[in-house]
C-alpha cells in the first residue's frame, strides 16, 4: 500500500496476515481478490458513505420544529466526520489540503450555481453562506477524499499518462465552462473530446491483492461519475437539495449530468494530483 496512515499499516498488517493462506488460482483465488477490491473500495468510500448516511437519517429522522436546523445539523456531522478521520489518522496530513481545495472549488461552484437557479437548497440555518448551506462543500471534499484514498490503497501505477501541465490547463478550462455556458457556448462536448484525446491512451494499474489490474484511465472516469450520479438520486430523493424538473415532485436526476459529474472528475484528478504525481507502475511484494 503506497504511503499508508498509521491506522490504515495495522489494517494492512492484519489482513496481509488473513489472507497469507488464501488460494491463489482457481474460483476461490478469484473470490478473495473480488472480496479485497470490494474491501478497499468500500473503505475508500468511508467519508463519503458515512455523510450520505447521514443525509438520509437527518432528513428521514429529525424533527422539522427545532431550533437547529437540518442543514446546520447535516454541516456539524460533516465537521465531525473530518475530525475524526483526522485523528483516528484515517486521512494522512497532507492529504487534507487537497480535501480543502475541493471544499473550496465545490463552495464556490455551488454560490454561483444556486444563484443562477441551476439547483436549491432548503432556506432554513445559520451555517450557510448565501443560499448554499456549508455542508454541500463537504459532499466535494468526499469526492476528493474518495480519490486519493483510492490511489493509496490501490498502489495507482499509470502508462501513458499526459503531462500534468496540460492535464492542469484542461482542468481549468472545464472549471471555467461550468459557469461561462451560461453566458457564452457550452464547450462540454469539445472539452469532453480533448479529455478523451489526452487520456485515451492512459492505462491504470491497481493492485488488489496479488493480482493486479489494468483498465483504461477514460472509462475509470465514467464509472466513478455513474457513481457519483447515483449518490446524487439519493441526495435529492432525501431532499437534501433539488433540481428545477424535481420542484413538483422527486425524479431521477437527468442523465445530462453525467456529462457533468465525469468533466469533474478531471478536475478532481487533476487536484490529487497535487498530492500523488502521477508514476508508472511499480512491482512490490506481496508480503
Amino acid at each position: 500500500m503506497l504511503n499508508p496512515t498509521r491506522l490504515e499499516a495495522r489494517i494492512d498488517a492484519r489482513a496481509r496476515r488473513l489472507l497469507a493462506r488464501a488460494p491463489q488460482t482457481g474460483w476461490r483465488g478469484a473470490a478473495v481478490e473480488f472480496a479485497v477490491f470490494v474491501a478497499k473500495q468500500a473503505w475508500a468510500c468511508v467519508f463519503g458513505a458515512t455523510l450520505l448516511l447521514a443525509i438520509m437519517l437527518v432528513r428521514v429522522l429529525y424533527p422539522d420544529d427545532l431550533p437547529l436546523t437540518r442543514n446546520d445539523l447535516l454541516t456539524l456531522i460533516a465537521v465531525a466526520i473530518q475530525v475524526v478521520m483526522l485523528a483516528t489518522r484515517l486521512e494522512a496530513g497532507r492529504e487534507v489540503w487537497v480535501i480543502v481545495l475541493f471544499h473550496i472549488t465545490g463552495t464556490v461552484m455551488e454560490l454561483f450555481k444556486t444563484d443562477v437557479g441551476s439547483w436549491e437548497y432548503d432556506a432554513g440555518g445559520v451555517l450557510r453562506i448565501a443560499g448554499v448551506p456549508l455542508f454541500s462543500g463537504f459532499m466535494y471534499a468526499a469526492v476528493g477524499s474518495y480519490l486519493v484514498r483510492v490511489y493509496r490503497l490501490f498502489d495507482l501505477g499509470f502508462v501513458r499518462y499526459p503531462p500534468v501541465w496540460a492535464t492542469a490547463i484542461v482542468a481549468a478550462a472545464i472549471y471555467a465552462n461550468f459557469f461561462t455556458h451560461h453566458w457564452i457556448w457550452d464547450l462540454r462536448w469539445v472539452l469532453t473530446a480533448i479529455v478523451v484525446l489526452l487520456w485515451g491512451a492512459t492505462v491504470m494499474h491497481a493492485r488488489v491483492w496479488r493480482r493486479t489490474i489494468r483498465l483504461p484511465l477514460v472509462p475509470v472516469f465514467l464509472g466513478v461519475a455513474v457513481f457519483i450520479w447515483i449518490a446524487e438520486n439519493i441526495g435529492t430523493r432525501f431532499g437534501a437539495w433539488q433540481y428545477p424538473d424535481q420542484a413538483d415532485g422527486w425524479q431521477l436526476v437527468s442523465l445530462s449530468k453525467l456529462s457533468s459529474w465525469g468533466l469533474l472528475m478531471i478536475i478532481s484528478v487533476v487536484l490529487v494530483t497535487l498530492v500523488y504525481p502521477p508514476r508508472p507502475p511499480i512491482r512490490r511484494p506481496i508480503a
